[in-house]
């Protein structure tokens, strides 16, 4: 039991942590110390030595000279994500396209419409939420476990950046018109199709980050 307990400690500082990183609460650069996080998180320093070891290995946080500091997602492994992602993306989408069930696109239809409803009020936190929604039922309808885990990491390594991209209003009246036609494609069973437009919806989700990377590295 206290194996477990210990276990789950672990686990939860480790997605704290993490979490911190992806969404730019703990930037890029930020220097992460066992005692400095250790009062902050309220836990001992063995849980927190254990997941900063994790960090490092999933490249989040790399040791320096003088410590270890937060080296998060750049735009190089932008382009690598979704590059990886336009092309099992659309593999998924055209696999779910054959079987989906009534219920999921009933699931994908309303939150489409709460998308839409959210991307007029301009909250780009619902949004993003519901963007997790919409693409996590096509990875858990695609039929293969693997394509779930890949995607489903790789859509959560580029949250923060996903954020941004949908506070731009007109990126995300985009993204809800992708989606629109990709549900069509997966209601329709047109399998060449939802590839088709999930391959164009993932490929302009990373132009659109890129060019606000691009934009602040100008300024």
């Amino acid at each position: 039991m206290e194996d477990i307990r210990s276990q789950s400690l672990s686990d939860s500082v480790f997605e704290r942590i993490e979490q911190y990183i992806l969404t730019g609460e703990y930037p890029v650069g930020m220097l992460l110390t066992e005692n400095g996080l250790s009062k902050s998180l309220n836990v001992s320093r063995t849980p927190i030595r254990e997941a900063i070891s994790r960090l490092t290995q999933e490249n989040l946080v790399k040791e320096t000279q003088k410590g270890h500091v937060v080296s998060g997602v750049s735009a190089s492994d932008i382009i690598d994500i979704y590059d990886v992602r336009a092309k099992i993306e659309g593999v998924a989408a055209a696999r779910c396209a054959e079987t989906i069930s009534a219920a999921a696109l009933d699931n994908l239809k309303e939150i489409v419409d709460l998308q839409e409803f959210y991307t007029l009020r301009g909250e780009a936190d619902k949004i993003k939420s519901f963007d997790n929604d919409f693409h996590g039922i096509i990875y858990d309808n695609c039929g293969s476990v693997i394509y779930a885990e890949i995607l489903s990491l790789l859509h959560k390594k580029a949250q923060r950046f996903r954020k941004i991209s949908v506070s731009d209003n007109e990126r995300a009246k985009d993204v809800v018109s992708e989606h629109k036609k990709i549900l069509s494609a997966l209601s329709d069973h047109d399998a060449a199709l939802a590839e088709k437009l999930t391959v164009e919806h993932v490929e302009n989700a990373k132009n659109s980050i890129l060019a606000f990377i691009n934009n602040i590295q100008g300024e």
